[in-house]
């Protein structure tokens, strides 16, 4: 097969639907925890969030999905959706948030490329919260491709960010 052509350096992913049991619950999580802000409502069946006015970054619908169960384990489907904080201080406001809120972490991790945590919305959809580091600060291997790694993330440093007045 010849080389495939790039994508468009400039592409990016504009927004996730997410397929959800109860639309009141979801967005007492993506809306009172997480922080976005809803945009447009159509009933009880979708709501549309974003962060900063966008038209959406996170869709909630119950199209196919009103009163559903988590997918079991070992099924297909989306892993996580990952949301992009500018930079480590808004990441620990971020985490401040969820712990608030009571909501569980399933890990956190130092990526060398970036800094994450990850949870669990009510539905089950995986979510991970974080910031990247700079290009430049990145880590490589001689021949400059990326050498990611999965090293602890200290989340009480973190959260001690948060608390410290800017």
């Amino acid at each position: 097969m010849p080389d495939a052509i790039p994508v468009h350096p400039a592409m990016r992913i504009g927004h996730v639907h997410l397929k959800v049991a109860d639309l009141d619950r979801a967005l007492g999580f993506w809306r009172d925890v997480i922080g976005l802000e809803v945009q447009q409502r159509m009933g009880r069946q979708a709501v549309f969030l974003s962060a900063g006015g966008y038209h959406h970054h996170i869709a909630l619908n119950t199209w196919e999905s009103a009163g559903g169960a988590w997918p079991p384990p070992g099924a297909t489907g989306l892993y996580h959706v990952a949301l992009l904080y500018p930079d480590r201080a808004a990441l620990a406001v971020a985490l401040r948030r969820v712990v608030e809120a009571g909501v569980p972490l399933e890990g956190a991790a130092d990526h060398g490329v970036s800094e994450a945590v990850y949870l669990r919305d009510p539905d089950g959809n995986g979510v991970e919260l974080y910031r990247d580091r700079a290009p430049e600060e990145w880590p490589r291997v001689t021949a400059g491709e990326l050498a990611m790694v999965n090293r602890r993330f200290d989340l009480q440093a973190l959260l001690a960010e948060a608390a410290s007045p800017s």
